[in-house]
């Protein structure tokens, strides 16, 4: 099938806006790459530090014959979604020796569950995490002992920042490892329900902890379709996992035995052997491209609308909202997964999964096949699907049909015609919606505002019963320079509520949602940000303010801003506690959401 003409016009015009980052981005990884394997340029004392610890691996490491891979580990046991890397080094180690390399532990990384700091004051540093993350891993790659480096991780700001990082250490071959999503456990909306239900005080505490363990009750990933599981899908269709290896459950053979494999692949794929691919040339305006078709045939997280900008810049590439915007108008919605759906990723997989999406998309002509990934050339290889033969992993062709058409539906006939994100701007400046979630009546809202400077003040005029029509509730001094740029998920069960209550209701905010937005309309990165005198400052109580979804508008209306003084507020106390003393350099000098909301790129 040809290529469809928006994606080839979109892809044209990021590589035209992208020609002299990646020029300069691509000159550099030459360079480095022409230097040869980076251990050679190391004294004896460098290498004797770098392997004192090494047992039986030393006499290869000093012979530099064997490649070595370096590991980056984001493990802890605080996260269920990164539990399991627990014992992959140990794993991985085996594996390259018994394929005649050698792999060390280059250094590890922070992972904050966004879970446990959801609507706490940890959250505050969430969205900086990534960008530490990025840093973390280069400190441990910059030893120049590896050949090729693994990555593990998972969730929501962790393979962002380790993209950031592999981009950055371009001239290295790098292959993702994931961990793999917990076995199904309380449905999602059912825990969603009990969340309402606690909201209004129907509930005791009891009852929704109760609930809560029960849908967040093992290893792996959470099963809903947030930030997490959306990083899973990208790194399949960019081409840095192998394929079929995002969403097979921890601690089945299959998951081991594709960790096995990822570690042989990375072997090979190193600049001592025949089959030299590094991620430079993985990460092209085409991969963010298949990334950004991914995300809407899916509809993934709207956290992705701020990591992927902040992703490419990393190799050079400048993709700007109106390329999601722009995509998504010609993408299918292909998938019903929690929160579009009542399925979760293991419902997903078991329907066809992500093999089964390729392969449609590719067929509509929606996707760059000619891309390059740690499996090979070309992305109709992500199109198959891994099953354990002998104990080795061997590829086989997908269904070519879905299994469950209420949860993975064809190309040709999905679930709607477009994608789930779509770019809003008006007279109070840019930002983005997702309406994979929301049903069509309420994709236009047009309400007097309310206007909160937290979520808290929100939650306590819902208490006292303030909300009794329509209403558009804005949230402000929630972006990335006033404190870090949260997520705003706890608001989702009151707004929710009010919605059942039969009021037409909205959020407009220059913070973030979770990556399980879910069927409230949301306006949100709304930039500039209020930090900022952005319009969205200029707003007070009965302003009537459209968003428009099917328009991609977001305005006031009736009102001449411009004769207004923005409003300020006493960030003074985002500064301390929790470690937000050690982020102020971050909050002083994080660019805007729709470029990334980037500190270090």
């Amino acid at each position: 099938m040809p290529l469809h003409p928006t994606i080839a016009a979109v892809t044209d015009r990021i590589k035209a806006r992208s020609e002299g980052p990646r020029r300069t981005y691509l000159d550099t990884m030459s360079r480095a790459a022409a230097e040869g394997p980076r251990r050679s340029h190391l004294t004896c004392g460098n290498q004797a530090h770098a392997y004192a610890a090494m047992g039986d691996d030393k006499d290869a490491l000093v012979s530099a014959r064997a490649p070595n891979i370096g590991i980056i580990t984001a493990y802890n046991d605080m996260l269920s979604a990164h539990q399991p890397f627990e014992t992959y080094p140990d794993m991985i180690r085996e594996a390259a020796r018994a394929a005649g390399g050698t792999a060390q532990v280059a250094g590890g990384v922070p992972a904050m569950c966004d879970g446990v700091t959801q609507g706490q004051t940890g959250m505050e540093l969430s969205l900086f995490s990534r960008d530490v993350i990025a840093l973390s891993a280069a400190v441990g790659l910059s030893h120049n002992v590896f050949d090729s480096a693994v990555y593990l991780g998972v969730c929501d700001k962790i393979v962002p920042g380790l993209v950031m990082a592999a981009g950055t250490f371009g001239y290295i071959p790098g292959i993702f490892m994931p961990a793999g999503p917990m076995v199904s456990g309380l449905p999602n909306d059912e825990k969603a329900r009990v969340r309402q239900q606690f909201a209004t005080g129907a509930i005791s505490r009891e009852e929704l902890m109760a609930a809560e363990m029960a849908s967040y009750h093992g290893p792996g990933t959470c099963t809903f379709y947030g930030t997490a599981n959306s990083n899973q899908m990208l790194m399949e269709f960019m081409g840095l996992h192998l394929p079929g290896a995002s969403f097979v459950n921890p601690g089945t053979p299959l998951r081991d035995a594709l960790t096995v494999a990822a570690t042989e692949r990375a072997l090979e794929i190193t600049a001592l052997g025949n089959d030299y691919t590094p991620v430079c040339d993985i990460l092209d305006e085409k991969a963010f491209v298949n990334a950004m078709v991914g995300l809407m045939a899916t509809g993934g997280s709207t956290n992705l609308v701020i990591h992927l900008p902040a992703m490419a810049k990393a190799a050079g590439v400048i993709i700007d909202l109106e390329d999601f915007s722009d995509l998504s108008a010609v993408t299918p919605l292909m998938a019903k997964v929690y929160p579009n759906g009542l399925a979760d990723v293991n419902h997903f997989h078991a329907a066809g999964g992500l093999g089964y999406m390729i392969g449609e998309l590719l067929n509509a002509g929606l996707l760059h096949d000619d891309t390059k990934t740690v499996a090979g050339q070309g992305l109709e290889l992500y199109s198959q699907e891994p099953k354990l033969v002998d104990g080795k992993v061997r590829y086989q062709p997908g269904s070519g049909t879905s299994l469950n058409e209420k949860i993975l539906r064809p190309a040709t006939d999905p679930f709607q015609p477009q994608g789930g994100l779509t770019q809003l701007s008006g007279n109070l400046g840019r930002g983005v919606i997702k309406t994979s979630a929301v049903a069509p009546e309420r994709h236009i809202v047009e309400a007097p505002a309310r206007v909160f400077h937290t979520q808290e003040a929100v939650k306590d005029a819902f208490k006292a019963g303030e909300f009794t029509q329509d209403t558009i509730i804005v949230v402000r001094f929630q972006g990335p320079k006033s404190n870090g740029m949260p997520e705003l998920h706890s608001l989702t069960p009151t707004l929710a509520v009010l919605q059942d209550r039969g009021l037409k209701v909205a959020l407009v905010t220059d913070g973030r949602m979770s990556g399980a937005s879910g069927k409230v309309p949301s306006a949100i990165h709304v930039c500039p940000e209020a930090a900022d005198h952005g319009p969205i400052s200029l707003l007070r109580d009965g302003d009537v303010v459209r968003l428009d979804a099917t328009t991609g508008k977001i305005e006031v209306i009736g009102v001449d801003l411009s004769t207004r003084t923005p409003a300020t507020a006493d960030l003074s106390g985002n500064g301390t506690g929790v470690g937000r003393e050690l982020f102020e350099v971050f909050r002083q000098n994080v660019g805007l959401a729709a470029s990334g909301a980037g500190v270090v790129v």
